[in-house]
C-alpha cells in the first residue's frame, strides 16, 4: 500500500506541472526518479555483498551524482539520532532543476560512451537518459517528489515485488491513455497463460519484436526464473535469453526500465523498427526458439518497408506474422495475439496458407472483445510450432464478458490451460481437420459444441408476450402517478 499511496501522491503533484498533461508524462517523470533511487539501492546492495566477500565494488554512479548525495543528502538528528534530510544542503527550486537538466542528465547520458560494451547496465543507463527528458519545471515540486520516492526501498524481495506490480499498473494506464496505431496493453493474466502453453526453457532464446513495455519478456523471465538450478542458469537468463525491439522512444525506455525493475540487469532490448528488416537478410544465427508478441495492427508503414516482405500487405500485423515465421528456429514455438479478422480476411489468404504449410498451428484461443480495456476489437491467440505442416487445429472459446471493472483474471484461463494439455473437446473447445478447410483456408471460429438456445414460440405468441409486458409496465406507471399526486 505504501507504494500505491506514494504513486498517487506523486501524480497529484505532477498534475500541477504545465509540462505534464497525460498518464504518459506522469509515468515518464516518475520513472527516471524511481530508477535512480532503485539503482542507488541496488549498488548499495552490491557494495555490501562485495564487502562480505572481501572484495571491492566500483559504483557506476559515483560522487555527487549518487541519489543519496544530490537528491537526499542526510544528517543525523541530534534529538532522535536518526538520519534525516539535510534541508540546508538539499537543493530545491531553480537550483535543483538546473542541476538535473544541465549536469545530472548529461552525466548519465555519457555512460553510452564510457561503457565497456552495449550489453552492460552502464550502457543501458546511458540509453535511458539519452531518451528521457525532465519535464518538471518547478524545483519545489521536484523536491517534494524526491522526498516521497526516497521513503521507498527496493532491497527486499517483498518491496521489489510490490513496486513492480504498481509500476505495471501505471504502465497499463499509460497504454490505455496513449494507444494509437492498433496498440493496446496486453492483460497480464493472458500473457501468463500464453507463456504457460509455450513453456520457454532455460537455454532457449525468447523474442518479442514489438515489445511495447516488455510485458511478455518480464513475465517470461519470472516464469523461467523459478527453473534456475545453477549459477550458469542465472547467467544465461540474465544475458543470453531475452531479446526485444520497440519502435517508439518512450515505450522502449519504459520496457528497458521495466525489465531492470523485474531483475534483468542489462536487457537486450533495442530501439528500432522491426519491419525495416528485409526477410531475406535474416540468417540462422538471428533466429529464436520462442516468440511471444502482441503486434500492432493497422498502422502506416512507408512504401520501402512493404518491399521487405514476400507476401505484400499494408497491414502491419500481417507483416509481423511473416517476420515471426521467418525468425523462428526449426522446432521453435510462438504465442501471438492478433485480430480475429486474420482468420477469415481475403487479404490474409496467402499468409494463412504459409502459416499452415510451414508451421503446426496446433491451438487457436478465441477471446471476447472486452479483453482489451477501451477497445472494441476481438482477438485470437495463435499457438504454433515451426517445421511441420498443420494437420489439426484445437480451438478454445473464452465465453465470458469482460469490462473495465470486471477484467480478465487467472481463474478465467484455468479451463483453457487444463484442456489445452490434451486438446480435449468440451462445450468451449473443439478440433478442426485442416483437410476440411476451403481454398481460402478460412479459420473462422465456429463452435459446433455450443448449445444454442432456440426460441420455439410462434410470432403470435411472441406478440402476446410483448403486449402483456407492456400492459404490466403501464399498470406500474399508473400506480406511480397515483402515488405522486
Amino acid at each position: 500500500m505504501k507504494y500505491e499511496n506514494t504513486f498517487k501522491a506523486i501524480d497529484q503533484i505532477l498534475w500541477k506541472e504545465q509540462g505534464c498533461g497525460s498518464e504518459l508524462d506522469y509515468l515518464e517523470q516518475k520513472s527516471w526518479m524511481l530508477f535512480l533511487k532503485y539503482l542507488d539501492d541496488l549498488e548499495t546492495e552490491r557494495e555490501d555483498e562485495a564487502e562480505l566477500e572481501g572484495k571491492t565494488y566500483k559504483r557506476l554512479v559515483s560522487g555527487f551524482y549518487r541519489w543519496s548525495q544530490w537528491a537526499t543528502p542526510k544528517k543525523r538528528d541530534p534529538q532522535t539520532g536518526k538520519m534525516v534530510l539535510d534541508t540546508v544542503n538539499a537543493m530545491s527550486g531553480d537550483d535543483l532543476v538546473e542541476f538535473v537538466d544541465q549536469k545530472l542528465f548529461p552525466y548519465l547520458k555519457d555512460f553510452q560512451n564510457t561503457a565497456a560494451s552495449t550489453d552492460t547496465l552502464e550502457y543501458k543507463i546511458g540509453e535511458i537518459f539519452g531518451e528521457l527528458h525532465n519535464k518538471i519545471r518547478s524545483g519545489f515540486n521536484m523536491r517534494e517528489i524526491i522526498n516521497m520516492i526516497d521513503e521507498l526501498h527496493f532491497q527486499s524481495a517483498e518491496d521489489k515485488h510490490e513496486m513492480t506490480v504498481l509500476y505495471e499498473s501505471n504502465i497499463q494506464r499509460m497504454g490505455n491513455a496513449g494507444r494509437n496505431g492498433g496498440e493496446y496493453y496486453t492483460p497480464r493474466p493472458l500473457i501468463r497463460s500464453i507463456i504457460k502453453v509455450v513453456d520457454p526453457k532455460i537455454g532457449e532464446t525468447v523474442y518479442d519484436p514489438a515489445c511495447g513495455s516488455a510485458g511478455f519478456l518480464c513475465e517470461a523471465f519470472l516464469y523461467m526464473k523459478d527453473k534456475i538450478k545453477s549459477v550458469k542458469d542465472h547467467d544465461i537468463l540474465q544475458k543470453e535469453t531475452f531479446f526485444g525491439k520497440e519502435k517508439k522512444g518512450l515505450p522502449y525506455i519504459i520496457a528497458t526500465m521495466n525489465m531492470i525493475f523485474h531483475g534483468v540487469s542489462a536487457p537486450n532490448i533495442t530501439h528500432g523498427n522491426t519491419l525495416a528488416m528485409n526477410l531475406s537478410q535474416i540468417q540462422e544465427s538471428d533466429r529464436k526458439n520462442v516468440i511471444l508478441a502482441n503486434p500492432p495492427f493497422g498502422g502506416n508503414e512507408r512504401g520501402e518497408v512493404l518491399q521487405n516482405f514476400e507476401i505484400r500487405t499494408s497491414e502491419t500485423a500481417y507483416m509481423f506474422m511473416q517476420h515471426f515465421i521467418k525468425m523462428l528456429k526449426a522446432g521453435g514455438r510462438a504465442g501471438i495475439v492478433i485480430k480475429n479478422t486474420f482468420l477469415s480476411n481475403t487479404d490474409a489468404v496467402l499468409l494463412r496458407k504459409k502459416l499452415l504449410e510451414d508451421c503446426n498451428l496446433h491451438t487457436i484461443l478465441d477471446l471476447p472483445s472486452g479483453i482489451f480495456t477501451g477497445a472494441g476489437v476481438k482477438t485470437v491467440v495463435l499457438f504454433f510450432t515451426k517445421g511441420e505442416p498443420t494437420e489439426k487445429i484445437w480451438y478454445y472459446q473464452v465465453d465470458k464478458h469482460f469490462t473495465k471493472t470486471q477484467p480478465l483474471t487467472e481463474a478465467d484461463m484455468e479451463e483453457f490451460l487444463t484442456l489445452q494439455k490434451t486438446q480435449a473437446e468440451s462445450e468451449h473447445s473443439w478440433t478442426v481437420d485442416v483437410s476440411t478447410l476451403d481454398d481460402a483456408c478460412d479459420l473462422s471460429v465456429k463452435n459446433p459444441n455450443k448449445v444454442e438456445e432456440v426460441d420455439e414460440r410462434t410470432p403470435s405468441e411472441i406478440a402476446e408476450t410483448i403486449c402483456a409486458l407492456n400492459s404490466e409496465n403501464q399498470t406500474l406507471i399508473d400506480e406511480i402517478i397515483e402515488m405522486v399526486k
